[in-house]
């Protein structure tokens, strides 16, 4: 029994990570989205380039809090525009293919949109300023626009 318990201790932090996990396959997130009937969460990101797609990742994407209600609320995907690190050509131009189709000028965006892709909402930028809370706060009033 002890051995059983230690084992479900030992794995629920990947089963409760995986609840969290950034996609970035756009078919697959839409797929996602329809089976789990939850709206898509899309970053556009440079991940290794742009202070502030830096920052909403440390201080509010890997927070416990934001990650607790991602896992509820959206299926994730993270679309990167590097500068210093290859990415295989099909996910460069996927990227490339959806920053144009809305209008992305900015990073980071993020871009809420439904399973069929209709477009719910928009955050442009990140204040390092904003707490958690605030961020969430944001994110729900364009979820429910």
């Amino acid at each position: 029994m002890l051995r059983l318990l230690f084992g479900f201790f030992a794995v629920l932090p990947f089963a409760l990570q995986a609840d969290t996990e950034w996609l970035t396959d756009f078919k697959k997130a839409q797929e996602a989205a329809r089976t789990t009937h939850k709206p898509l969460l899309i970053e556009f990101t440079g991940s290794d380039w742009c202070p502030p797609c830096i920052m909403l990742r440390r201080d509010v994407f890997s927070s416990k809090q934001f990650q607790e209600y991602a896992a509820k609320t959206f299926v994730l995907l993270e679309l990167d525009f590097p500068r210093r690190k290859e990415q295989p050509r099909e996910l460069t131009m996927q990227n490339q293919e959806l920053a144009a189709r809305f209008g992305i000028e900015v990073f980071p965006s993020i871009i809420i949109i439904d399973a069929e892709g209709k477009k719910l909402g928009e955050l442009l930028g990140y204040d390092p300023g904003i707490t958690v809370q605030s961020y969430i706060d944001e994110l729900e009033k364009q979820r429910k626009t």
